[in-house]
């Protein structure tokens, strides 16, 4: 069978699914995407190039799309000549977000579409405007609502849509969410597992080291950054370091933007949140290793003693699955993208997202009654058992894939 994925950064939400095809060894697969350093044994990677960006001309609330019209003008003429070359496949599977999709139909009519809808903007009710500190500008609304062009647009196409959480299906309107199917993602639960021996070791995580009678706090994001609650989290270790001693931290994220602003006085929300607080955050204590391999990242959770992952109503991060599924004591906060995955007490903690009073006093609960940790640990592995085995994500789309090519299964 011949595959086309589509994501402009390899291997995107697809690294899994595309594991499992490889590892077959007889299907044809091919991914569009833009230039990067990733590579997947198995997988043909075809890199497409931007011409440009948008134009500083075009109005600001139209730049999004005028960007996401180039993407498009620019994969399907690759597609094109992918056509000439003789392919053409069985099934398309690609995320719809950045406008890659859009022209793709005009190339290849015929061939099924699998579409990922992984979130549709509002203006309230949801990320923008849940924060008070951060209240929103209504001046920036028409370019909120703009965002959802493309998500528009590909609801129109005619394909087959895709999500993984029944919350993020159900920020789509009433009447698309219909014809988006829940495709829930899981996690390799042969990587992502508990190791009893990782507490009995020194973790050395580059110039950090942290022995085995510290209470370690983690917390992880793609950057560090209000929208995945970096914020409250520094001000709550304020408190845990006070009342602690034998705490330490580590912080992993980059100190880039990857949703909603950049601090308002400009450089880094790591450096404004540093000043804030002063020497309240000891440097000695808390650490910022910044974006870590993945094999850090798994020794990290498997030695947590407390794991933090906050976020604004918005897309839930894979590392909360991975971090269930190493059986990591997790703090979530109490958002529905979280409580998705997490049920108070039962396989973690669940935290008002914006008060970091009760998230100290969370951390240091789950820190010192370590029967409760304990307790916890075990559910998350057990809920990731059940509800995160990758058998079952690869299965829906097995089962997506052999209804839209007549029988085909992936």
């Amino acid at each position: 069978m011949k595959y086309l994925f589509v994501h402009q950064n390899f291997p995107g939400q697809y690294l899994h699914i595309l594991k499992h095809l490889a590892a077959r060894g007889r299907d044809q697969i091919v991914f569009l995407t833009e230039p990067n350093a990733n590579h997947l044994a198995g997988v043909r990677k075809v890199v497409y190039h931007m011409g440009r960006g948008a134009n500083t001309a075009t109005h600001p609330d139209a730049r999004e799309f005028e960007l996401a019209s180039l993407r498009a003008e620019t994969v399907a003429r690759t597609a094109m000549q992918l056509k000439r070359l003789g392919f053409t496949p069985d099934i398309i599977i690609g995320h719809h977000g950045w406008g890659e999709l859009l022209n793709i139909r005009d190339v290849w009519p015929e061939t099924p579409l699998l579409g990922y809808f992984e979130f549709f903007y509002h203006t309230a009710g949801m990320d923008v405007g849940f924060d008070p500190e951060f209240p929103p500008d209504p001046s920036l609304f028409p370019r909120i609502r703009a965002k959802n062009t493309v998500n528009l647009l590909a609801l129109t196409m005619g394909g087959h849509g895709q999500t993984p959480t029944l919350w993020q299906r159900a920020t789509f309107p009433a009447w698309a969410a219909t014809g988006i199917e829940i495709l829930p993602e899981g996690a390799d639960l042969a990587l992502c597992k508990p190791l009893v021996v990782a507490r009995r070791q020194p973790l050395v995580l580059g110039e950090i080291r942290i022995a085995p009678g510290e209470k370690l706090v983690t917390y992880v994001a793609r950057n560090l950054e209000p929208y995945r609650g970096f914020h409250v989290m520094v001000r709550a270790l304020a408190r845990v370091l006070a009342a602690r001693q034998d705490v330490r931290a580590v912080l992993v994220g980059g100190d880039e933007v990857s949703y909603g602003m950049k601090p308002p006085e400009g450089g880094t929300w790591r450096a404004r949140m540093l000043a804030e607080l002063g020497g309240k955050i000891d440097p000695a204590r808390v650490h910022f290793p910044g974006k870590v391999a993945y094999r850090h990242f798994l020794a990290l959770l498997r030695r947590s003693d407390a794991h933090v992952y906050l976020t604004y109503p918005f897309v839930a991060s894979w590392s909360l699955r991975e971090a269930l599924a190493m059986g990591a004591p997790v703090i979530g906060s109490d958002t529905e993208p979280v409580r998705e995955f997490v049920r108070d007490r039962h396989n973690g903690l669940l935290t008002p997202c914006l008060d970091p009073v009760r998230l100290a006093e969370r951390i240091l609960e789950l820190i010192e009654d370590e029967a409760l940790a304990r307790r916890l640990s075990v559910a998350a592995r057990r809920y990731a058992e059940k509800h995160l085995r990758m058998q079952d994500h690869i299965a829906g789309y097995r089962n997506v894939v052999r209804s839209l090519t007549c029988g085909v299964a992936i």
